[in-house]
């Protein structure tokens, strides 16, 4: 009986895992899929290249397929790699909260630039150039990086460096787990996502301002109020992923037995299904980048056809 009830035990435990794996891959899989699509048409179309808001969008998606490929990674790992090398690992972690961080940055340069094309229209060229979108571009990797490289740095003080020669299960929970690490993570992220929003209220405000008046392009205004809005409703999806350990501390005491799957659905809503919303919200709200997207796919379906046509009448 007892032999009985174990092996049923490990073969639920199984099936539980390979669920969680496919759910997490195949999310990964369309999520990767569809921001392709978009930098595809990005790269195949030479009317963006110019363009800085165009230039940040791109990096935003491209910045997302990174995120979720290498959470996807970790996740994964987890289950089928207990014993990963500490470097390895340390350098997994890093880009992944590296891209992570990269996401509400990229949210906030979004929004002055479209607060420089309304409220100062006549320097918008001067202000935003692509050189200069491309330096932003650099710095939001600067500062981006600059958490994991701290949890690097800290977990080199309270460890000795041997540690750096062990392998393990690889997530932050268990690499970094050192007497600070949990204030210092709070403390980053408050400060991001403090930051973040201040220059979110500011531009949304300024450009409301903009659109009242009668001197100004009240189209373009409302544009980008709603552009300036959608900024802020994926900023509220990113930072979802900041109250993970609220959420868990609230429901886990009421349902102690699906911890694990509640956790994993904690994941999903606050990692993985906001980088889907990133280039449907932006992308095929944009009438130029839908335009471009809609003929080069649609050109090369035709292709496609017609290739099949030919080699069945051969």
């Amino acid at each position: 009986m007892n032999a009985t009830m174990y092996l049923y035990s490990v073969q639920e435990k199984y099936a539980d895992a390979f669920a969680k794996n496919f759910t997490v891959v195949l999310l990964g899989v369309i999520i990767i899929s569809i921001n392709g699509m978009f930098v595809l048409t990005f790269f195949k179309s030479s009317a963006f290249y110019n363009d800085p808001r165009y230039i940040l969008y791109i990096h935003l998606v491209i910045n997302d397929m990174l995120m979720v490929f290498f959470s996807v990674s970790l996740v994964v790992m987890a289950y089928a790699w207990q014993n990963v090398p500490l470097p390895f690992c340390v350098l997994l972690l890093v880009i992944t909260a590296a891209a992570h961080k990269n996401t509400p940055l990229t949210l906030a340069g979004m929004a002055v630039e479209r607060y420089i094309a309304i409220c100062k229209p006549l320097h918008h060229h001067q202000i935003c150039t692509v050189r200069r979108t491309y330096i932003l571009i650099s710095l939001i990797w600067g500062v981006g990086v600059i958490p994991g490289l701290t949890d690097l740095i800290v977990l080199s003080v309270f460890r000795p460096l041997s540690v750096f020669s062990t392998a393990a299960s690889c997530s932050a929970s268990r690499v970094y787990a050192t007497p600070n690490n949990e204030i210092q993570t709070r403390f980053m992220n408050g400060l991001y996502s403090s930051v973040v929003w201040l220059i979110l209220v500011f531009t949304y405000c300024q450009v409301l301002v903009a659109a009242r008046k009668a001197s100004a392009d009240k189209s373009s205004a409302r544009k980008a109020q709603r552009t300036i809005l959608l900024h802020g409703a994926q900023l509220l999806l990113c930072m979802l992923s900041y109250i993970t350990a609220v959420v868990d501390k609230m429901f886990v005491p009421l349902i102690p037995a699906e911890r694990a799957k509640l956790a994993f659905l904690n994941y999903l809503l606050t990692n993985i299904l906001p980088r889907l919303l990133t280039p449907l919200i932006y992308g095929v709200r944009d009438k130029l980048f839908y335009k471009h997207m809609k003929g080069l796919f649609s050109s090369r379906l035709f292709t496609v056809k017609v290739e099949a046509i030919k080699q069945t009448h051969h």
